[in-house]
């Protein structure tokens, strides 16, 4: 019978989620891979547990998670059932909809139909009555935001969500959401976009959008699929994302220019003493918007590292003009 860790709650940093109540842990776990039917099930449960004895509160998933579609929520709906059912009302878990979930077209995008249908099969798939964050996963510029707006504003009402949330939306498109939303009486608690070193489209405009709307912010692939890692100072390892026909990161994407700023990254890593998975993660919370950064995990390991990452998160100027120097190839 698994017992949670007394001092959870001392292991990690909580951060104020915009201009919410909510408050979320400065890591938060994704079981976007390693957590789906094909994935080792008691690895996946192994993984999750110790996320929670080190203070990792919130749980990301979607729809679509797997594979195949689904599974890792219904992973998710074991692991609640077998260890976390008693500690329900201590964990934030999130789910989304927005992209190809069935065939048809009722299985995608950002319809009423498909979102109150999509929320309703991961609810079943998880075992759960209500979603604590329930995520628009994309824009959909065939459907007026207004309808999707107030599906996320109705599903709120309805009990089957506490708070909601968008991904994936730029920052035109946040502040007519948010627009949207306010006219109902209700307030977008959250965004979740990509951003790491190699990707920070967020700091053009949606961070300033986020801050003046007071909405908080949770950052998914902060080490850019394991890029910002040791794993390919290298090469491509066999087990790694790249080396997947089905990964997220592609093969071609591993260029020698890119391992070269990778390794100048890590040997700064070095020098302040912490790994550069830590280092990356440290970098993308540096600015005050952001509430908390998801990873993603195969190992316990690798997310005692990252919750290890908040020993260091200060950055001098000068360390931060030699990230900017090394991402330009200077």
């Amino acid at each position: 019978m698994y017992i949670p860790n007394e001092t959870r709650y001392n292991e990690i940093k909580y951060n104020r989620c915009g201009r919410s109540g909510l408050q979320l842990p400065v890591i938060s776990l994704g079981l976007w891979h390693n957590f789906g039917g094909i994935d080792n099930l008691e690895n996946s449960r192994a993984m999750v547990r110790r996320a929670f004895d080190l203070g990792i509160t919130h749980f990301d998933l979607a729809n679509n998670y797997g594979p195949p579609p689904g599974s890792a929520e219904e992973t998710m709906g074991y692991i609640l059932r077998h260890d976390l059912a008693s500690y329900r009302d201590e964990l934030i878990i999130s789910s989304k909809a927005g992209y190809e979930m069935w065939a048809g077209p009722y299985g995608d995008k950002g319809s009423r139909k498909y979102l109150i249908a999509s929320l309703d099969q991961s609810l079943r798939r998880m075992g759960i009555e209500y979603v604590d964050i329930f995520y628009h996963h994309r824009p959909d510029t065939e459907t007026p935001l207004e309808e999707t707006m107030g599906v996320l504003d109705d599903i709120v009402r309805s009990g089957k969500a506490i708070y909601a949330g968008i991904s994936n939306y730029s920052a035109e498109q946040t502040q007519e959401a948010e627009r949207i939303l306010k006219s109902m009486g209700r307030h977008c608690v959250i965004h979740q976009p990509k951003y790491n070193m190699f990707n920070r489209w967020i700091e053009d405009g949606l961070l300033d959008v986020l801050r003046e709307e007071g909405i908080g912010c949770i950052v998914f692939s902060p080490l850019a699929q394991g890029l910002l890692t040791d794993k390919y100072l290298d090469g491509i390892p066999a087990n790694s994302r790249a080396a997947k026909p089905s990964g997220f990161l592609r093969r071609e994407q591993v260029t020698s220019e890119v391992v070269s700023k990778v390794h100048r990254l890590n040997d700064m890593a070095k020098s302040r003493g912490q790994t550069l998975a830590q280092m990356s993660l440290a970098w993308v919370l540096r600015h005050k918007e952001v509430t908390s950064a998801l990873i993603g995990a195969s190992t316990i390991l690798q997310i005692e590292e990252a919750v290890d990452a908040q020993e260091k998160a200060a950055f001098t100027g000068e360390e931060l003009k030699k990230i900017d120097d090394i991402l330009a190839g200077k």
